[in-house]
């Protein structure tokens, strides 16, 4: 009999499980040349579904996925804010 059970010492299968408890918002590049960006909601062996920003739920094949990343994470790399950026709070009194 197959087992249902995810292997979680798999570093991916961490990695979504901890997107679909925190909620961050996750780009998805597939081999198509589509990307999808949402929100994780659940994944299986074979799929993840993600959940768009018109709050509709797009279910995605693992296989047809080239990577998948935070958007945060994308941000950064795209140089859209430095690594380096500070914030300072002026005060108001």
């Amino acid at each position: 009999m197959a087992t249902t059970d995810f292997n979680t010492s798999l570093p991916s299968i961490r990695q979504v499980q901890t997107w679909i408890k925190q909620k961050p918002t996750v780009e998805f590049k597939l081999v198509t040349g589509d990307l999808i960006i949402g929100q994780v909601f659940w994944q299986d062996h074979n799929c993840v579904c993600i959940v768009d920003s018109n709050n509709e739920q797009i279910i995605v094949w693992k296989l047809a996925i080239v990577y998948m990343k935070s958007r945060s994470e994308a941000v950064l790399e795209r140089g859209l804010i430095p690594r380096e950026a500070s914030v300072e709070v002026a005060n108001i009194d």
